[in-house]
């Protein structure tokens, strides 16, 4: 009775313009952060964490009707200094276990840490992690290997050799005889062993009645090879780890060093979202917690660990036979997963502790797999362009075709290459996690009930959207009963690409990204919002919108990528490009013809715009097959110039230019061959259309701007 009670208490008030809530609540009230959705808001003291996360619209799992009896509802309290969000989180802002949940702990057991959000309640300020393994509708994360066929020359070679008996006359001792057998059979000029092995080789030899299997390792650049595995008789497979940490997700591959095979793919969110969204704030949060680092090395690496036995369990693989990883990352996700302060990392001049390849043990970082398994992290390109831009270069191979190719991997800060075989050139971008759902007023990660395709008729206004879980668009019949279980929650990144691009095409924007207020008489879809206007894409609960701020948040973060592609471009002394290519899981769900549109991307032809998935995880997959990509690699890592684009003085000028839909000055002809884009209409800062603010712009800028029309 006592929880029903509280649970009548009113909703929060949303501190944080994603989340969706109705009745202020009192500006002392406690601050309570949602990780990894980012929604907060604040709530009265005795409301139950369940409550608070429904309000703020943030998923987590509960069929019990709140009776702490399923045990879905399961929530952990982050502790620490979280600066960025003005929070000091502690166990002690919420209430001690009660008789149910010490019924259900006592019964089904809860894992270290772990509370009951239908139980506990809120009493002072709190960051919030709603673990990834209790909820269902998770976020969808495109985790499935490409199909590429890989040429295999792997780093892990598995060698079946049959060994001379100990003999009186021969006194030489077992390890010996199978190194003699080993380099007789297989070649080996010299070899070596890992010193664990010492103690278990004559119990091997004599199980295998004198034959036995070892895994060698031997990178390309190695004179000598080890045994870093043995096994009695015959053993005939290995595997090892392509896995691409990335700021917000983590994806592995789980691959048979023999074959080739794809076993089984996994991903997950990274846990380090809630020390903050983006990488600067993670850098912020280490640099103000002394235990920050170890915090998200921690983090991390539990998160690898439980992918691994994700991987394990589907591909039907013992951990033990997991020989050879290989892993990327941006340069700040590499350091930490390495457990390196990327403090340095934070300002100029952008130091690296290590730029060049890394060659360790799995065990050296505690990852517990075969004793013997080696790690290999592909070498950064520069403080901001990490091991993951890497392997998009090693997988998409600009430095080995002529044509001028584009690679984009979209995120919280974007990675640009650029270049064909005579030139590549690379830059990093802070785009900022606009693209992913945050800084949007119904902003949300990709999952189930986001709408992630916008359509709006220029004629009525009238829109009409598609979201993750179903294949109607809402003005189908059925459309309802297909999201019934989800329900229609917000708006993700390909949603606020296409519906601002959509806005612009239909003219509810003008070319400044100002919405005419002026259309409000013509349809109730433009609102007034204080001094500016919004777009109504979504009647009913929750109410979606898109204001006058998100589009700016858009046009923002768009124009910083576009302004990092245009320093690369004239580096590389060309206006145009042949191919654009989007990397990354987010990429993969961009339409290039809003990309465009929006001038997320220079002109070039659509039909020559793809998404090429997980380009990184590819390029990881590729070095753990081939040892040869690994020196491949390198050598080109070597050679790539990186423009650091908060040094270059055009990167404003560039910016500004692009804050325009697509762009102030730079023509757009095979675009506008083929999308009809809308005639250019002034509209000032307080909606009102017409040309009573001219402005001045460059007899270069008309000229493009008549080239575009």
């Amino acid at each position: 009775m006592a929880v029903a009670a509280v649970a009548a208490v009113k909703p929060g008030w949303a501190e944080d313009k994603r989340a969706i809530v109705n009745s202020p609540a009192n500006i002392t009230d406690p601050l309570v952060l949602f990780m990894p959705s980012g929604k907060r808001g604040r709530f009265p003291v005795g409301t139950p964490v369940l409550d608070a996360a429904r309000q703020l619209g943030v998923y987590v799992e509960s069929v019990c009707g709140g009776r702490a009896t399923c045990g879905r509802c399961q929530i952990e309290v982050q502790e620490g200094n979280f600066a960025k969000h003005k929070i000091i989180s502690s166990n002690d802002h919420i209430t001690p276990k009660g008789a149910k949940e010490e019924r259900y702990e006592r019964v089904r057991g809860l894992p270290e840490r772990r509370r009951l959000s239908c139980s506990a309640q809120i009493l002072g300020d709190l960051v919030i992690d709603v673990p990834q393994d209790t909820v269902i509708n998770a976020q969808t994360i495109r985790k499935d290997a490409d199909t590429r066929v890989i040429a295999r020359d792997a780093a892990i070679r598995m060698c079946y050799v049959e060994i001379e008996e100990p003999d009186m006359h021969n006194p030489s001792g077992d390890l010996d005889r199978l190194r003699i057998a080993l380099m007789h059979d297989w070649g080996l000029k010299s070899l070596d062993f890992d010193f664990y092995l010492l103690p278990q080789v004559q119990g091997i030899l004599r199980k295998g009645n004198w034959t036995a299997t070892a895994a060698i390792y031997k990178d390309a650049d190695s004179e000598t090879a080890r045994v870093v595995a043995l096994w009695p008789g015959l053993k005939n497979e290995a595997y090892g780890l392509a896995c691409d940490i990335g700021s917000t997700t983590i994806a592995m591959h789980l691959v048979s060093l023999l074959s080739g095979r794809v076993a089984a793919s996994s991903g997950t969110s990274n846990p380090q979202i809630r020390f903050g969204e983006d990488l600067m704030s993670r850098v912020s949060y280490v640099m103000m917690n002394p235990d920050g680092r170890e915090g998200m090395t921690v983090a991390v690496r539990e998160a690898i660990s439980g992918l691994v036995d994700k991987v394990c369990a589907e591909g039907n693989v013992q951990r033990n036979d997991i020989l050879d990883s290989v892993f990327v990352g941006n340069p700040i996700m590499h350091h930490l997963f390495l457990g390196i302060d990327p403090t340095e990392l934070g300002g100029a001049p952008f130091a690296l502790a290590v730029s060049g390849a890394v060659h360790i043990k799995a065990s050296d970082i505690g990852l517990k797999l075969n004793q013997g398994a080696r790690l290999y992290m592909l070498p950064c390109i520069a403080g901001h362009v990490g091991a993951d831009a890497a392997a998009v270069t090693l997988s998409e191979g600009p430095h080995r075709q002529d044509e001028m190719m584009l690679i984009v991997d979209v995120g919280t800060n974007a990675e640009i290459v650029l270049g064909n075989r005579s030139r590549v050139v690379a830059a990093s971008s802070p785009t900022g996690p606009a693209f992913e759902g945050a800084e949007i007023s119904g902003g949300q990660r990709a999952a189930p009930g986001a709408i992630e395709r916008v359509r709006i008729d220029p004629g009525t206004l009238e829109p009409k959207y598609r979201v993750i879980g179903s294949e109607l668009w809402s003005d189908e019949p059925g459309f309802l009963e297909s999201v019934q279980a989800t329900g229609v929650t917000g708006i993700c990144g390909s949603g606020i690409i296409e519906v601002v691009a959509e806005m612009y095409l239909a003219g509810i924007i003008s070319e400044d990204g100002v919405i005419d207020g002026g259309l409000s008489a013509r349809s109730p879809r433009v609102t007034a919002n204080g001094r500016t206007f919004s777009y109504v894409l979504k009647e009913g609960e929750p109410k979606i919108t898109i204001t006058q701020t998100d589009v700016r948040a858009i046009q923002l973060a768009k124009a910083a990528l576009y302004a990092g592609t245009k320093l690369l471009m004239e580096k590389q002394n060309t206006e145009h490009v042949d191919r654009i290519h989007f990397a990354g899981a987010f990429g993969s769900f961009i339409d290039p013809k809003y990309a465009m549109v929006l001038g997320l991307i220079p002109d070039c032809d659509l039909d020559k715009v793809s998404a090429v998935g997980n380009a990184a995880g590819a390029g990881a997959r590729m070095a753990l097959l081939n040892r040869g990509y690994r020196r491949e690699i390198e050598d080109t890592v070597s050679k790539i110039e990186k423009i650091e684009t908060a040094l270059e003085p055009k990167f404003q000028e560039h910016f500004v230019y692009a804050m325009a839909l697509p762009n102030k000055v730079d023509p757009f002809p095979k675009l506008s061959a083929a999308v009809k884009l809308p005639p250019r209409k002034t509209v000032s800062e307080d909606g009102v259309a017409g040309d009573a603010a001219p402005r001045r712009r460059s007899r270069e800028g008309h000229a493009a701007r008549r080239g575009r029309e």
